[in-house]
This record gives structure tokens, sequence and C-alpha cells, in this order.
């Protein structure tokens, strides 16, 4: 089987896919209008056709019509590989590409923002997701929230294949850490972007420094916001108890979540939460904000502590709450790993995705 994404290679994301498939003997390309930052693709079974110099802003509408340039690219590929199914993992600017080449079995998969923000900007944009939708022949949601949306834009079928974890990956583990041993580290593996308010989170944890002395905090990622932050620790002077890693390699992130005790992600919105996903199998609890993807992750109380608002009042609450109650903090750990084991183990999830394609092939027949 052979099968072309077009997926930015620079998500860890697309890594996991490219690798799962690749793993399981499938034949894959890559199309990307982002490069990667690191070579992770380096597989026998992993081919990258398009990958430009300079990451195209795949988020502006006007951007979105001018892919046509790029539908010819495309083509050539496609003669060029002979896929059997192209998989457009997000539903905008990787779908409209798609949908543009007339070459079906099309699969779209959507991430979040693609259905969730992307079609309420104007109605070209609305437009173009309902035209991408139309060309597809199977559409694919990493959550029944994200599913939900994408029925707000077509009839069509959905199918939910979650971005699973590996649990022999991510699992309670001895590691190397940054830390002391006495340090209570609270931690975050989030890009740094205004929308997962990492800002909030330092401002929660100048709170709980003075009574907390040996509690210390972990920002795992990047991004726009990045220097705000460190700045923000600086005039804080919590600069010496504030680490920021950077990006890190995907392989490396388990190393990172079982330097915790506490894995925090507030954000405004969220379609999945892998990470949080990524954290609970390695038994770390964790605290989320009650929106999209994460409600659904975080079914109740048992497996981690939900906060109505990314506030610095209910942040700073629900970290005291686990720090302070041993008890309910063990039972969240063992429980969160259980729920993990239950609904997102990342084999479980790859082998449905293989079974669609297995599908779609037998339909096209």
């Amino acid at each position: 089987m052979k099968i072309l994404l077009l997926a930015d290679i620079d998500s860890e994301h697309t890594e996991k896919w490219a690798l799962g498939l690749a793993e399981k003997g499938i034949s894959v390309g890559i199309f990307s209008f982002n490069k990667a930052s690191y070579e992770w693709h380096q597989h026998n079974n992993i081919t990258v056709f398009f990958e430009p110099e300079k990451m195209i802003n795949a988020e502006s509408t006007l951007t979105k019509l001018a892919y046509l340039k790029y539908v010819n690219v495309l083509k050539k590929i496609i003669k060029h590989f002979k896929p059997d199914i192209l998989h457009a993992h997000y539903a905008t600017s990787y779908g409209l590409v798609g949908a543009l080449t007339g070459f079906h079995p099309f699969v779209i998969s959507s991430w979040g923002t693609d259905v969730m923000k992307f079609p309420n900007k104007n109605f070209v944009a609305k437009s173009i997701l309902k035209y991408n939708f139309k060309n597809a022949d199977m559409l694919c949601a990493t959550s029944h929230t994200i599913s939900e949306y994408i029925g707000k834009i077509t009839r069509k079928k959905v199918e939910v294949v979650p971005f699973g974890i590996n649990s022999e990956q991510f699992k309670p583990a001895k590691v190397d850490s940054l830390f002391k041993e006495q340090d209570y580290v609270i931690g975050t593996v989030k890009p740094m972007e205004k929308l997962y308010n990492q800002d909030i989170l330092i401002d929660a944890f100048a709170v709980l420094k003075p009574k907390y002395p040996h509690i210390k905090l972990l920002l795992v990622g990047n991004g726009t916001i990045e220097d705000k932050l460190k700045e923000k620790a600086k005039a804080l002077n919590l600069e010496n108890e504030i680490v920021f890693t950077g990006r890190i390699p995907f392989a490396e992130v388990n190393k990172y979540y079982n330097m915790m005790k506490i894995m925090v992600n507030i954000s405004e919105y969220e379609s999945f939460g892998v990470s949080v996903v990524e954290a609970m199998a390695c038994e770390i609890p964790v605290i989320v904000t009650n929106v999209g993807g994460l409600k659904e992750v975080v079914k109740d109380d048992s497996v981690g502590l939900k906060i109505d608002l990314p506030n610095v009042e209910q942040t700073v609450a629900a970290l005291e709450r686990l720090i302070n109650d041993k008890e309910l903090y063990h039972q969240i750990a063992v429980n969160s790993r259980k729920h993990v084991l239950a609904n997102y183990e990342w084999q479980l999830n790859l082998a449905s995705m293989i079974d669609l394609y297995n599908q779609l092939l037998k339909q096209e027949k």
C-alpha cells in the first residue's frame, strides 16, 4: 500500500503517523508546506517529495487561494509516486490542494482549528472547507468534539480516529532529570502561543512559590511568545526556577513528562489534547480547562482535574489540591493510565486507520 500524506512535516503528529504507517510496511510519501526542524523521516519506507525552505502561512485565507500554484507540483508527485490513497492531514490548506488535484480516493483528517476556527473567518473560508469536504471520499477527526464541528459543514459520515499514544513509549519511568530529587515539578508540553496560556501558568507558579519553596516549573516547547514568557519569568525573579527547554524531538518527550509531578494544559480551546493523554499514560495527574477535546479526554475527576476558566485563581486552587491531597493524587495517577490504555492506545488507533484505508480501497474496486 502507498499513502501520500499532505501534512506539516514539522508536526509531531505527522511524524507519528508517517513512522507508524512506515513501520507497518506501508510506503509513505510526504508533501509539506513546512520544513522539518530535525531529520526524523530517515526511514526506508518514507519519501519526502516537497518541503520548501520557508514555511508557507497556512492560516491565511488569501494563501489558501494562492495554493493553486502548488497543485501542479502535487499532481507531478502523484504521477511519480502512484499512491493508492491521498490523505490530507488538515482540512483547509492540505485539504484544498488535495481536493484540487482531483485524485481519488482522497481522505481528509481534521485536526482542530481547521474546522473549529477557520470557517468562522468569512464566507470564502467556509466555502473552501465545504468544497474540500465535498471532494473527499472519507472524513476523519481526531476527537468527537471535532466531529461535531465537521457536522456543521457537511452531512458526510465522520470516522473518529484519535491521536493515540504508544503506551510502551509513554509510561512511568525513572529518567535523568533536569531537577533535584526534592524538587516538585509542575510542567506543560505545548507550543508557546497565546491560546495555550503559559503566561497564566507562570503567574500561578509565582503565587505558589513562596508557600511551596521546592516547586519548579518546566515549560517544554517553543513558539512566537517564547521570548515574552522568558521576560515575564525574569520580571518575576523566577528565571532560576523555570526551565525553558525549547523544541525537543518527539522521541524524547516522554522523558520530560517523567520529570513532572503535575502536567497543566489550560488552553483557551483544544481539539483533542495529545499532550494530556501522553502525560496521563505516564501516570502524571493533569489539570485542564473544561473545553473541547480536553473535557472529552479528562472525563471526570477520577482521571484528572478540570478548571472552568484559564485563570490564575482556579489554576492555583487545582494545583494546591493535588499538591496537598496525596490520596487524590495517587488515585488520579493510577486511573489516568488505565483510562488511556482503554481508549487511546496508539497501536489500536493506527490499526483503525489502516483498516479504514483497506475499506476505502475495497470500495474503489
